[in-house]
């Protein structure tokens, strides 16, 4: 079983899993965790302070988590990513391999990234979404593989993305089209 490096003032909750499998690394877990029943963190987890977890959460090995991440209920994060500081994923948020969300980003419930583009048809090399910081994604909105969201950019609920919103842009549609970001949605996330 892989150990547990533990930070201060954490709470685990009895009916968590954390080093699940058989990664040689250590789970990290930095100080200030709460991590709510049901969760199962796998070996060779990175998480930084200030980490929050609904409850029947999924990380997979080989993730980094920055400090100040929530994520929610139910939410899956498939492995071997890469999550900034300051990030919030909802509820029911599937976040697959090989997907990178910066820092101060929002990803809403329900949400899906996706990683492979051809699914079970032909073999194809996964890329996951690449989610810059600043970037706010609406619910039950669809990220299609290897598309870049842009720096502050924002993906309106529901909107199927199969190409690259430029940063400061809003994403809409299906397939989501891009325009200016209205006055109301400009500026930094406020996630802090």
């Amino acid at each position: 079983m892989t150990r547990l490096v533990e930070g201060t003032a954490c709470s685990i909750d009895e009916d968590v899993t954390v080093g699940y499998g058989d990664a040689e690394e250590p789970t990290r877990i930095g100080d200030d965790a709460t991590i709510r029943a049901g969760s199962i963190i796998y070996g060779g987890v990175t998480v930084g302070n200030d980490f929050r977890t609904g409850h029947d959460v999924l990380v997979r090995e080989g993730t980094t988590i920055g400090d100040d991440v929530l994520v929610g209920t139910k939410t899956v994060i498939d492995g071997e990513t890469e999550i900034g500081s300051h990030v919030s994923l909802q509820t029911n948020v599937y976040v697959p391999t090989e997907t990178t969300i910066g820092s101060n980003t929002f990803v809403g419930p329900g949400a899906v990234l996706t990683n492979d583009p051809a699914p079970i048809r032909r073999e194809a090399e996964l890329a996951g979404p690449t989610i810059e910081s600043g970037a706010s994604v609406g619910a039950n909105a669809t990220i299609l593989p290897d598309v870049t969201i842009g720096e502050n950019a924002f993906v309106a609920a529901g909107a199927v993305v199969t190409e690259d919103v430029p940063p400061n842009r809003l994403a809409v549609g299906c397939p989501a089209g891009h325009r200016e970001l209205p006055p109301a949605l400009e500026g930094a996330n406020q996630l802090r």
